[in-house]
Order: structure tokens, then sequence, then C-alpha cells
């Protein structure tokens, strides 16, 4: 038995290992328009023969494409294609400026609203299905567009495979059940995982509660930090590496 479970543990680390030091190939800068006229500065990483879903990531509020830097070249290595976007509500985290918000006219920065933010969303997916329009994608949210992914799902059934959301909640004064509402139309199998203090479990529970999929996960670490950053060693030095297993197995249902 005990030789069993060693078994397992070498097979799931020689996995990981190999998924993180695989050689990624280099990603494609891409622009792309929004509705309102906002041009979205993105990397794309481009899979070798994949046919599984693209997954679109979005960043956390004051933040860029670079959250996802060595995040999307793991998930490249895994068979999926990523868009990693610079959103409007950009700023310059993880040691880079978010090219989006810096090439913004004056009026465009005043688009600074939910109406805005989803336009960004809603531009990637469109992006994406150009790409490939027999091919869906997966939405991978970080706290504010953690939130927004739920909207966007239950917007498009017919394109979206999955969603993941690091560190959902409802964000939006002005909309205070935004999120909660959306949730209760999507279908697809959804992932949430926050950090572990009471308010953040409390917002990520709420909207758990209400996603209608019957295939959902609520991953509740004892180790996390906020948004997709629990996934970087760098800022979740206990955790990590657990979060990827669990996240990992979650991917695997639509691997191909």
């Amino acid at each position: 038995m005990r030789k069993t479970v060693l078994l397992r543990l070498m097979a799931v680390a020689a996995l990981i290992f190999a998924v993180a030091a695989g050689p990624a190939r280099a990603q494609e800068p891409v622009q792309f328009k929004t509705t309102d006229g906002v041009t979205i500065y993105a990397h794309y990483y481009p899979a070798k023969a994949s046919s599984q879903p693209m997954i679109l990531l979005f960043h956390q509020a004051h933040s860029n494409r670079y959250e996802y830097a060595s995040i999307a070249p793991r998930l490249e290595a895994l068979g999926f294609s990523c868009l990693a976007t610079d959103q409007r509500f950009g700023g310059a985290m993880f040691g880079e400026d978010n090219e989006t918000d810096a090439h913004m006219s004056k009026a465009a920065a005043q688009s600074h609203n939910v109406a805005g933010f989803e336009a960004d969303l809603e531009a990637a997916l469109a992006w994406a299905h150009a790409k490939n329009p027999r091919r869906k994608v997966i939405l991978w949210g970080s706290s504010y567009s953690a939130s927004l992914v739920f909207a966007t799902a239950a917007r498009h059934p017919a394109e979206v495979a999955g969603v993941l959301a690091f560190s959902p909640g409802e964000y939006f004064p002005e909309h205070p059940t935004l999120i909660e509402d959306a949730a209760k139309k999507v279908r697809v199998p959804v992932f949430i995982t926050s950090e572990n203090s009471a308010d953040a479990v409390a917002n990520a529970t709420k909207i758990f509660d209400a996603v209608a999929s019957s295939h959902k996960v609520h991953y509740s670490a004892r180790y996390a930090v906020h948004g997709s950053s629990t996934l970087l060693v760098e800022r979740n030095p206990k955790g990590a590496a657990v979060t990827w297993q669990v996240v990992m197995k979650f991917l695997t249902q639509f691997e191909k």
C-alpha cells in the first residue's frame, strides 16, 4: 500500500517537474479592439497542434499580462493555447507596465466601469473565436476579473467550456448581485479558490453556491494568496505547488 502511494506521488511530482521544466514556445504579441474602441495588448501562447480549449487569462486590478508570465507556459506545456491580456484596469505589477492602460486616450480612461471591464473580456473572447471558430475557450480570472468571467460565461454558453476563478467576489457596488446572478446561469465546469481570510472565503462560497453547474470545485487551500498569484512560488511559497496539482487535476477533463 505504501509503495503504491509512493509511486503515485512520484508520478505526480514527475509530471509537475516536466511541465515546469519543459521548453515553452515563444509567445506572440497581439492587439485587438474592444467595441468601445480601446486597443487591447496581449500575449498569445500557441500550444503545438492542440485541439483543447484555449485559455483566456485575465489579470487582477492594477496588474497586467505578466501576472501569467510563468503560469501561461505551464498551461501551454499541458496542451492549452493561452491568451494573456492587458485589460484597461491595469498597472505596473510584476515589474512590467500595462500597455493597454498606457496607450488609452483620456476619453477611454474614463471607462473604468463594469461596462468597460466587460468589454475587455468580450474582445478577448471575440479574438479567440476569430482565431479558431470551432474551438471553445476556458475563462480564467484573477480578483475582479475572476468575478467577471462568470458574467462572460453566462452570456456565451455555446463558446465557453469552463471557468477558473481565483478570488472572485461582488466587487462592483453599483451592481451588488451581478456575479451571483450570472453564476446561476453557468452550467459548464467551474473551479473556484481564494485566499483563506474569512471575507474572501465567504465571497467565494456565495458565488460557488450560486453556480448552476453540477461539476464545480471549491478549493480551500491551507496556504493561499489573492488572485492567480496563489500559483506563484515567490508569492505563495508554501501553497503554490499543491494548488497547481488541484488546478491540473481540474484541467484534465478538457484534455484530448
